[in-house]
């Protein structure tokens, strides 16, 4: 029986050892696959990088955040990152806002066909228009730079006689001297002191110089000086505008005069200086000063014979004042041109460049003009037909008169000083209104 029971017992441990041995090996065998899958997978089978917040973590229990101090830095650094883009997306907008306007300003001025756009850019900020009734254009053009390199001379010659930049300039030779003399004597009266006698020859030169009258006369020029030597009025007229270029881009205002006019007041105190030329007219009443509507008859048109003309009578190219502008120095050059190349009358060409419009083959000069009162720069027409017969008129003392509509020209103006300076109420009724031809 003992026999028995031990071949039992020894046939139970054997089944015993060989059952641990497996479990040990499947313990192993599963450590083993355990380390390997920790190897691959160490956030486990189911984790998940969280993108909505960078700068914060689950726990595992999901149940408390915590703050890491290095993705904090990095999201300061992101907003950072994000306002100087933003300041960046900004500067560019503007600087293609600026590069659309510059683009704008050279086509503008590379195709030259938008005078008002020429003048905004030379002029500076555009502008909106306002409400109705309160919209105004540019009534005066800008002055010149001035430019002494010009004529150094005469630069300081003006430095020293002109008055706010001002000053009157005749033209003269001998041929004018008692003219010349009537006209100075009264400016002193007047007490004018901004003014200039251009002399054409030796002898005015002399002459002003005996007189204490300011003269200038120019650097020695074949053509110029030929003209104003031996030249007549019509010549002596053209040659006026190329002189008077160099005081205008002096940067003076000048009242250009001829010397047949009497001086009565100062002009200075009675012009408004809001255009670029200021003119006396030929005009001798306010219809033809001033301009009016003229109607044309033509009977074989029938419903329409009745054509509408505006009209105005000529400015006197003999008293005008002039700004220093751009404008002001084209006409002058585009009279002196003609006049150099025509033989034509100052006074028509200068009132064509002024007033003609542009049409095709011809560009206008876009120049401001005013007229002058024709009662305070009367010419002797109006003064002779009209002022010394009325009662009324006669009492007015206007500023110059210019005896432009008259040949005998010295004793009418002796006749002015003495109507009214010297008050003779008879001085003028000897003079016919017109002239013999």
């Amino acid at each position: 029986m003992i026999g028995r029971r031990e071949g039992a017992l020894m046939r139970n441990n054997g089944s015993h050892s060989l059952w641990k041995s497996k479990v040990v090996t499947a313990v192993a065998i599963g450590v083993l696959i355990g380390c390997v899958f920790a190897f691959l997978f160490p956030n486990g089978f189911f984790y998940s990088v969280p993108t909505s917040t960078p700068n914060r973590h689950l726990s595992l229990a999901g149940s408390k955040t915590q703050e890491n101090p290095a993705e904090c830095e990095s999201s300061d650094r992101l907003n950072m990152l994000k306002s100087e883009l933003v300041a960046v997306s900004d500067k560019n907008a503007e600087l293609k806002k600026q590069a659309r306007e510059l683009t704008e300003r050279l086509r503008f001025a590379e195709q030259g066909k938008d005078p008002a756009q020429k003048q905004f850019l030379a002029l500076g900020k555009q502008q909106k228009a306002g409400p109705f009734g309160t919209v105004k254009g540019l009534r005066t053009n800008p002055t010149v730079v001035p430019d002494e390199s010009v004529n150094p001379r005469l630069a300081k010659l003006l430095q020293k006689i002109a008055v706010k930049q001002e000053l009157i300039v005749a033209l003269a030779n001998r041929n004018v001297k008692e003219m010349l003399e009537v006209w100075f004597t009264n400016i002193k009266r007047v007490n004018i002191t901004n003014y200039l006698v251009v002399a054409l020859d030796e002898e005015i030169e002399q002459f002003c110089q005996s007189n204490q009258v300011p003269v200038y006369k120019r650097d020695p020029d074949a053509a110029v000086d030929n003209i104003g030597k031996t030249g007549g009025n019509h010549k002596v007229s053209g040659l006026k505008f190329r002189i008077l270029r160099e005081f205008l881009q002096l940067g003076y205002g000048v009242l250009l005069s001829d010397v047949d006019i009497v001086y009565l007041q100062n002009p200075f105190d009675h012009l408004y200086r809001d255009s670029d030329v200021e003119s006396m007219s030929d005009g001798h009443d306010n219809r033809t000063a001033y301009g009016y509507n003229d109607v044309f008859d033509e009977p074989a048109m029938g419903w329409a014979r009745y054509a509408h003309t505006m009209r105005i009578w000529v400015y006197n190219s003999g008293f005008f004042y002039i700004r220093p502008t751009i404008p002001s120095i084209e006409l002058l050059d585009r009279v002196a041109t003609r006049l150099s190349q025509e033989d034509a009358w100052d006074q028509a060409v200068f009132n064509e460049e002024l007033f003609f419009p542009s049409h095709p083959g011809y560009e206008g000069l876009h120049a401001a003009r005013r007229t002058m009162d024709m009662y305070l720069f009367m010419n002797s027409k109006v003064l002779f037909k009209t002022v010394r017969n009325d009662a009324k008129l006669s009492k007015l003392k206007p500023v110059i008169v210019h005896v432009n509509y008259h040949p005998d020209k010295l004793p009418r103006m002796k006749a002015v000083v003495e109507f009214y300076v010297n008050g003779k109420q008879d001085a003028l009724k000897a003079f016919p209104e017109g002239s013999n031809w």
